[in-house]
């Protein structure tokens, strides 16, 4: 039971940090928009498979769940940099809500070229540094069994690409991409109030 609670609630902060606007969904949405929407579900596929490879390397330092059994103030000292984090992260979409998405021109761009550049922006996404870095780290418990780093694995994988396969498919569409512009300015101070009200440091 500990490890389905663990599970659902790392699948809970992820789905939270997965929909809130930053670089991935910039490259994705401004792909499908100005290039097409082939080139955009390369691109969903290229961030998908960064979320896979964060998984695995956070999950290859199990050694830290020895840790924050052994220091209590290094596992409270990540519990309080994961909430800063999201507190930190939800304040800036309220503060960025009202300024328009940015967009490239259109460019001619291979499906391999819409994954590599996609991947690179995630792997690169100080947003994920921090995600896996402290609060994925904080939520699995220490000595967790393989099954359930490769249901965690595969669940970062599906979610992402369902995410953002379904951004790029949408967003090549004219008017749902003129949809969202008109109402971006609500739907970001709406997601930003909930990060903000993240109860991360009462969690364990």
């Amino acid at each position: 039971m500990e490890y389905i609670d663990s599970l659902a609630l790392l699948v809970s902060v992820y789905i939270v940090s997965l929909v809130s606007p930053g670089p991935n969904f910039i490259i994705v949405t401004n792909t499908s928009m100005t290039v097409s929407r082939a080139a955009g579900l390369f691109a969903g596929l290229g961030l998908a498979f960064a979320s896979l490879t964060w998984a695995i390397m956070a999950m290859a330092m199990a050694g830290l769940g020895f840790l924050l059994t052994h220091f209590d103030w290094l596992h409270i000292t990540l519990q309080v940099v994961g909430a800063l984090y999201l507190i930190w992260l939800g304040l800036k979409m309220i503060r960025g809500a009202a300024k328009p998405l940015k967009t490239t021109g259109s460019t001619e761009v291979t499906w391999r070229s819409a994954m590599r550049r996609a991947y690179v922006v995630s792997m690169t996404n100080p947003k994920s540094v921090a995600f896996f870095g402290s609060i994925f780290a904080i939520v699995i418990p220490a000595h967790a069994p393989v099954w359930l780093y490769c249901v965690i694995a595969l669940t970062c994988f599906l979610l992402s690409a369902l995410w953002y396969c379904g951004l790029a498919f949408f967003f090549s569409n004219p008017r749902v991409s003129a949809s969202f512009l008109r109402f971006k300015a609500s739907i970001e101070r709406v997601m930003g109030a909930a990060l903000i009200g993240s109860r991360l440091l009462l969690v364990r």
